[in-house]
């Protein structure tokens, strides 16, 4: 292969390698991203809650805006601000409601639309009576595109009601069962009969007529706030789940990776031919086949390397550069493994040539990896930092002379002899430290020995084997007698 071919797939793989880099960065730069903003709509959410309990504090309960039983009136159109806003917000999106504040027919806007909010219990009609009664001073606020906004739990038990049969309602409604009556429904059906609105003209508050209560509001923006915490960390489990590598990411890397050296090898394939003096007019049956079986070859290479990588660098904490690197040694070392196997060469020179293949790869990951960080362009940045470190590569281990190969070569052999005669050595070594342990632990036994004579002079034995002088081992009764007598 000439060292131009070499350079090229080099070139070629390092790029698969920075392109798939790029796909990884490009989702972890989504995610920094999706989380920064989160973090800011968080902030901006929570802001609206406060802001909103602050002014019912200050305007509403301090100043006993609406008296004792008026004040819950105000509160609700605070806290449908403040929520609904900061509901918003959470999303990142611009807030809708607005506080007109003017006693006037309007309470809210929200996006351009008027809304007078009714949060009355007394009469049994869920907010309805105090409906009819704003309607009688503003008979055109409905046809001028007002809305009415009563508590959620009015709302549901309106829309109940309304749908329920005279029949139905007469059999089942009644007082003995705590829920509404049959007055209850003939006062929402005369409501809606007078044909003065429609239902389409109420909806439904944020909050329950409960929620907003002067002993209650408190605790319910305490449980919004919590929500708007649990919303947030949703958000962001989801911003981390759509950051994660994907089966269909990953295949897009192995057949785009595969098309890519695909395409590189029948390019080759064709120079190989041409420079062998053909011209591309004259190539038979044959010399396609045997494009089109390096060009399959080269996908399926390309697609291993793209999946590879994919896997590595995602799962693995693996740089592109040294992932295709892994890859590109794992393919030389494996066809230098077929060489050996058919007899081609020995395993001198397998071992040789697969260190030979594992230093250039790992000369064209670090190549690359500094030029990326050189030229911070995504696969532009790797091309040109493989391609210098190729070429210096190549020139430095062409540079070694004849005479400086043969003294390489004479080292080897030096250290190959240098190594047997150590070996021989510790193998002498180890059967003298066997035999002398062998002599020892005899030496042990006879010391140790429950015959007292044999025990007797085993110790003595052992004793100037230690190197104890002769004249103070006890190897007689008159030593012992007279050492512990006299």
């Amino acid at each position: 292969m000439s060292e131009v071919t070499k350079m090229t797939r080099s070139t070629q793989e390092q790029a698969v390698a920075s392109w798939v880099n790029y796909l990884n960065q490009v989702r972890i730069d989504r995610l920094l991203s999706s989380l920064q903003q989160q973090d800011e709509n968080l902030l901006t959410a929570l802001g609206s809650v406060h802001e909103a309990i602050r002014k019912i504090n200050l305007e509403v309960v301090t100043a006993n805006r609406g008296g004792q039983h008026g004040m819950h009136g105000f509160i609700a159109e605070l806290a449908e601000v403040g929520i609904g806003n900061a509901r918003k917000h959470i999303l990142g999106q611009d807030p809708v409601y607005q506080w007109v504040n003017d006693n006037g027919p309007v309470d809210l806007l929200r996006d351009g639309v008027e809304i007078q909010q009714k949060f009355v219990a007394a009469g049994g009609r869920f907010s309805l009576g105090a409906i009819t009664e704003h309607l009688q001073k503003y008979p055109d606020y409905v046809n001028n595109g007002g809305k009415y906004q009563i508590p959620a739990d009015h709302f549901e038990m309106v829309q109940r009601l309304r749908a329920m049969p005279q029949e139905e309602a007469g059999k089942l409604l009644s007082r003995s069962s705590g829920g509404p009556s049959f007055t209850d429904w003939r006062r929402i059906d005369a409501f809606f009969q007078q044909g003065s609105i429609g239902i389409d003209s109420l909806e439904p508050s944020t909050l329950e007529y409960r929620d907003v209560q002067r002993g209650a509001y408190a605790s319910t923006m305490a449980a919004e706030e919590h929500s708007l915490r649990s919303t947030d960390q949703s958000l962001r489990n989801t911003a981390y789940q759509e950051s994660l590598p994907t089966l269909q990411e990953g295949a897009s890397a192995t057949l785009a990776a595969g098309a890519i050296e695909g395409g590189t090898a029948f390019v080759l394939a064709i120079i190989a031919k041409t420079r062998g003096g053909k011209r591309l007019r004259e190539f038979d049956q044959q010399d396609w086949a045997d494009i089109a079986a390096d060009t399959g070859l080269g996908f399926g290479k390309g697609g291993i390397r793209g999946s590879s990588i994919y896997a590595l660098t995602n799962f693995t904490a693996t740089s592109a550069a040294v992932a295709s690197s892994m890859v590109t040694a794992a393919f030389g070392i494996a066809e230098q493994a077929n060489r050996l196997r058919r007899g081609e060469i020995d395993e001198l020179e397998f071992i040789e040539d697969s260190e030979r293949l594992s230093l250039e790869a790992a000369v064209s990951a670090l190549s690359s990896f500094v030029g990326q960080a050189l030229i911070p362009v995504p696969v532009l940045g790797a091309v040109i930092g493989n391609t210098i470190g190729a070429i210096m590569y190549s020139t430095v281990a062409s540079s070694l002379s004849n005479r400086e190969a043969e003294l390489i070569e004479r080292y080897v052999d030096e250290q190959r002899v240098l190594d047997e005669q150590l070996s021989a050595e510790y193998q002498e070594l180890i059967q003298r430290l066997h035999e002398s342990m062998s002599d020892y632990l005899g030496l042990l036994e006879r010391a140790f020995s429950p015959d007292l004579q044999v025990a007797l002079l085993g110790s003595a034995e052992l004793a100037q084997r230690c190197g104890v002088p002769t004249g103070e081992i006890l190897d007689s009764e008159e030593k012992i007698r007279s050492y512990f007598l006299d």
